[in-house]
């Protein structure tokens, strides 16, 4: 499994469909649901996700394929916000994220569209 990270429209999609030569079909967009179809090769918007997740009480799943590209943003940066929830959102990510990155054989950071390789 190979995981990328980067801000907000920093090229991370553009990236991974260039590197693994991802077509449209091979993607799964995450859209505001706890549920996730793990049989497709990428996984786009794990925040999204991870939110849906723990806004239902629900564990996010580590488990995917084994040649998986899963993309999430990156939301550390910056000021920490005052809503509570919203930092109960962030570090439960955070934590999703570090459990995802032990287990994947890649973890890639996006900066300007371009690729820094942290694992």
């Amino acid at each position: 499994m190979d995981l990328i990270i980067g801000g907000a429209f920093q090229g991370k999609l553009e990236y991974a469909k260039e590197k693994y030569g991802l077509a449209e079909s091979d993607i799964f967009r995450c859209g505001g649901g706890a549920d996730i179809d793990a049989s497709f090769r990428c996984v786009y918007g794990l925040e999204d996700y991870v939110k849906s997740c723990l806004k239902e009480g629900k564990e996010p799943a580590l488990d995917f394929r084994p040649d998986a590209v899963l993309i999430g943003r990156e939301i550390f940066s910056g000021v920490v916000p005052v809503d509570p929830e919203i930092r109960r959102f962030r570090e439960g990510y955070g934590r999703y994220l570090q459990k995802l990155a032990a287990r994947c054989d890649t973890v890639t950071r996006i900066f300007c569209g371009l690729p820094q390789r942290i694992k």
